[in-house]
């Protein structure tokens, strides 16, 4: 075997070359690395969003979204007294009256974007114990409090939505009384106004749903038995944890848009080392002649080629994970219900190992295998 301070020396042999090859891999590395964490931290913040114990009451017909459904006012009443199990403190059942509404919302500068409301009442944290107010009061009348990560889904700036400040939601002025944290949940980028404002902003007489908190998830028959037997009610009973993993499912061609535009430029760079490759082998097939001529056989040679371009992705692939730890951990991503948090994980560093190891196996070995091909006397010969 060739000593491997010698494919080490053959990297420094054209900077160009291998600025490009290190360059070209850490682009591809980072793009996987990304792709990886948006594909997790998405199906993370989902799978998270919904409780086991929790059931959803919802129209019938409406099972897929919850904006659309219909459920009269009277149904949190009689569900409370109608299901068993519900989780209870201090003689107060768990369950919440909600509006989902989405709309545009506007700063008093003028600046709009569209944003997620749920109307409440103080009920809600009782269905929703994830929920906790790191700034501020509940809302009142006329004011709304903030997800953390609500500024982000918005594209507004954090100072833009701060407490004491204001939104307006049709023409209408709602002060910001506080700011709550959900980790890990769709719940962060959300807007909870109150219940009564919500039904008359949104010119609705009936709710979206009634949230259920049950002691034991076992007890979900019960909720459904209820949802099933009134039929005057018109209803469905869903668990929180089915719903949100419905939507999931429906984000699954978004997840593997983005596999697949990784895949295609990592494709792409492969064939771009390859073509760099084949131009750089090429000038040194009467090198590699004359050190077989010497004793050293096609499979060291081979092995010695392939180590070049190995460490070359590898450094790239080390200088992508060091720009996604600095610039990508922690980076909040919005999508259209929330927004989730990108994590450099384990997970994610070993796909871009992974990936900068199969850049420089595939990259070097076709044109390695042409630049051995060659007869021995027609090598030595060629210029």
């Amino acid at each position: 075997m060739l000593p491997f301070t010698y494919a080490v020396r053959n990297l420094f042999r054209s900077k160009s070359r291998l600025l490009q090859t290190v360059g070209g891999s850490a682009v591809v590395v980072l793009l996987v690395m990304a792709s990886v964490s948006i594909n997790h931290g998405m199906k993370r913040v989902l799978s998270a969003s919904g409780s086991e114990r929790n059931i959803i009451l919802i129209g019938a017909g409406s099972e897929e979204s919850i904006q659309r459904s219909e459920v009269a006012e009277r149904t949190a009443g009689i569900a409370e007294t109608g299901i068993a199990g519900i989780a209870e403190t201090l003689g107060v059942r768990a369950v919440s009256s909600e509006i989902h509404y989405m709309n545009f919302l506007s700063l008093p500068d003028g600046r709009r974007s569209q944003g997620m409301l749920r109307g409440v009442t103080p009920q809600a944290l009782r269905v929703h114990p994830e929920v906790r107010l790191v700034e501020g009061a509940f809302p009142a009348a006329g004011q709304v409090m903030m997800g953390r990560l609500a500024w982000r889904k918005l594209g507004f700036s954090e100072h833009d939505l701060r407490v004491g400040g204001a939104i307006m939601l049709d023409g209408q002025e709602l002060k910001i009384s506080g700011v709550f944290a959900a980790p890990g949940t769709v719940l962060e980028s959300e807007i909870w106004a109150s219940l009564g404002d919500l039904r008359v902003l949104a010119k609705r007489e009936t709710l979206s749903c009634v949230v259920v908190r049950l002691d034991d998830p076992a007890d979900y028959p019960e909720a459904d038995l209820f949802a099933k037997q009134r039929l005057d009610l018109e209803l469905s009973a869903l668990r929180e944890s089915d719903y949100y993993a419905r939507l999931s499912s429906f984000f699954k061609p978004l997840r593997a848009m983005t596999w697949i535009t990784a895949g295609l430029i990592a494709a792409g760079a492969i064939f771009g080392g390859i073509n760099t490759l084949y131009a750089a082998f090429a000038s040194r097939v009467r090198e590699m002649a004359t050190l077989q001529a010497i004793g050293f056989g096609r499979g060291p040679l081979l092995v010695s080629l392939i180590q070049e371009s190995t460490l070359a992705c590898l450094t790239g692939a080390l200088l992508a994970s060091v720009v996604a730890v600095t610039l990508l951990d922690g980076m909040t991503v919005p999508f259209s219900i929330g927004a989730f948090t990108m994590e450099i994980g384990p997970g994610v560093a070993i796909a871009g190992i992974i990936t900068g190891l199969s850049l420089g196996l595939l990259g070097a070995l076709p044109p390695a295998i042409r630049c051995l091909k060659p007869a021995l006397p027609t090598a030595l010969r060629m210029s």
